[in-house]
């Protein structure tokens, strides 16, 4: 499993093949792909891994039954490859985490005559466009199946029952880093590239800090990669802050309810133009998302605005659902292009200044995709010779059968679709449970810090163990125990106790 952090530390001064900054789910892919590929790789991430948007995605692996839509509409040959691949993916990642990620069923419900051949067919090319890798085929079914699927919604003239993947974001995007971890590759959390260090006009490396400890230490390497999503022009900016900005951001916020659902709702018709998606979560239902020209700050926050329109565009659906709200958070799309930000096209774009090599746009299921480009442009332009990539068959740490465990079932499952074949570990640290009702037990606080580099509070309790994306009244209960259990992992006397729970209770609304 990981090593420790002064391990890892030391690990930064041997110069690495490749330097990438940021700890989200492209960078994780890259620090993968190149780990598999014989490259020796180090990842640095100013907060916590997946702390910006790749922990706070719609949980689903799609190719994007809006951006098909698109493509259609406008006779976009990108929006329509986009789609493609990311269907094709959206298998190769089931494949490599089986715990992780699994076929969700959804319902797009029908309420005109002429929505029947039109979202019908359309859901045929989705299935076409799959090929062999598609999940299941799309089906009508009639408005007494549609009742039974979802009793509150309001007459229909049925629906039509599709598949898409759904993940745990925040579990894959470890998945990837431990995995790489546990084959030689360094990365460190809490660690920020200040600035570049620069030979003969060319980047060769970044100064990093530890923001824990406040030391710095120089690292070079072959090439420096910026993966930073939505701050990739800021990191841009320290290189040359003339640089014209390659992306327009957008908020989408989502909410989490507590409302029981059987199968996902596709809701194809907002104000804005966008689809919205009801998706059973862990036992709740996950409403999203929301597209807003935004700013690229660290921790966004979702605005008034964005949780009125999803409670407001799904009310004609189900009725008021203001009043079972558990949890609302936001992430920030790195949509490259100039625009109107619903019909940018969610591709990924490589470019090359001054030997940094910035790496963005995209989706979270076309992260290897990212990945594999980004890695072959480095090969070819480095002159490496490298051997074949096997990042779409080598299956990420924990990948298997699940364990027999004695305990009951929903926390045996819950260990499961958290830890996979790693669940036995974790229970053994302590199966007591980490609040009355909850199938959370203190064993993962404990495996969390030990094996998966989780230095604060919020690190456990979001990205960790996944409890704040769920209901965040629950996390700020659990915020208590959660640094009792830290303190005499991390060395933490009393004052510094109380200083993490203050911190964590101010920061646990923005989640980071």
């Amino acid at each position: 499993m990981a090593p420790g952090r002064e391990g890892l530390w030391k690990g930064l001064t041997k110069p690495p093949d490749l330097l990438i900054l940021g700890g989200g789910a492209t960078e994780a892919g890259v620090l993968w792909e190149a780990t598999l590929r014989g490259l020796r790789a180090a990842l640095v991430e100013a907060g916590d891994f997946g702390a910006g948007t790749s922990s706070r995605s719609t949980k689903l692996l799609h190719g994007g039954v809006r951006y098909l839509e698109l493509a259609l509409k406008e006779r976009d040959p990108r929006q329509l490859r986009l789609v493609r691949d990311a269907l094709r993916e959206r298998r190769v990642v089931m494949e490599l985490a089986p715990h992780l990620a699994r076929p969700l069923t959804l319902l797009t419900p029908l309420f005109r005559p002429l929505e029947i051949p039109y979202y019908g067919l359309g859901l045929k090319l989705y299935d076409l466009l799959a090929g062999g890798r598609r999940l299941s085929l799309s089906r009508y079914v009639p408005s007494q199946e549609v009742k039974a699927l979802v009793p509150g919604l309001p007459p229909t003239l049925g629906g039509i029952l599709y598949q898409d993947g759904q993940f745990a974001d925040y579990r894959l995007n470890l998945a990837l880093i431990l995995s790489a971890l546990s084959r030689g590759a360094v990365a460190l959390n809490y660690a920020e590239a200040t600035g570049f260090l620069v030979r003969e006009g060319r980047v060769k490396g970044a100064v990093v800090k530890d923001r824990l400890t406040g030391k710095e230490v120089e690292v070079w390497a072959q090439a420096v990669v910026n993966a930073t999503g939505p701050q990739a022009d800021r990191v841009r900016g320290l290189l040359d802050p003339e640089l014209p900005p390659l992306l327009t951001p957008s908020s989408g916020a989502h909410l989490v309810l507590d409302y029981p659902l059987q199968v996902g709702l596709l809701l194809p018709k907002t104000r804005d133009g966008r689809v919205l998606f009801l998706l059973p979560w862990q036992g709740k239902a996950l409403l999203g998302t929301t597209d807003l020209p935004a700013e690229a700050t660290a921790c966004p926050l979702p605005r008034e605005e964005e949780v009125a329109y999803l409670l407001e565009e799904i009310r004609p659906y189900l009725g008021d659902l203001s009043s079972r709200v558990l949890a609302a958070w936001a992430g920030l799309r790195p949509l490259v292009g100039k625009g109107e930000t619903k019909r940018l096209v969610r591709d990924h774009l490589i470019v090359e200044e001054k030997g940094l090599y910035t790496l963005t746009g995209g989706k979270w299921t076309t992260f290897r995709l990212m990945a594999l480009d980004l890695v072959e442009r480095l090969a070819r332009d480095l002159g490496l010779s490298l051997p074949p990539s096997e990042s779409h068959r080598t299956p990420l740490l924990g990948a298997g059968p699940r364990p027999p465990l004695p305990l009951p079932e929903g926390v045996a499952e819950h260990l499961y679709t958290h830890y996979g074949t790693l669940a036995p570990e974790v229970a053994a640290l302590g199966d007591r449970p980490l609040l009355p009702g909850l199938p959370y037990l203190e064993g993962e606080v404990v495996f969390a810090v030990r094996e998966e580099l989780a230095q604060r509070p919020l690190d456990v309790l979001a990205r960790r163990l996944g409890l704040a994306l769920l209901d965040q009244k629950a996390a700020e209960r659990a915020l208590p125990r959660v640094v009792e259990l830290m303190a005499p992992l991390l060395g933490w006397d009393d004052g510094r106790k109380q200083a993490l729970l203050l911190e964590a209770r101010r920061a646990l609304p923005a989640l980071c």
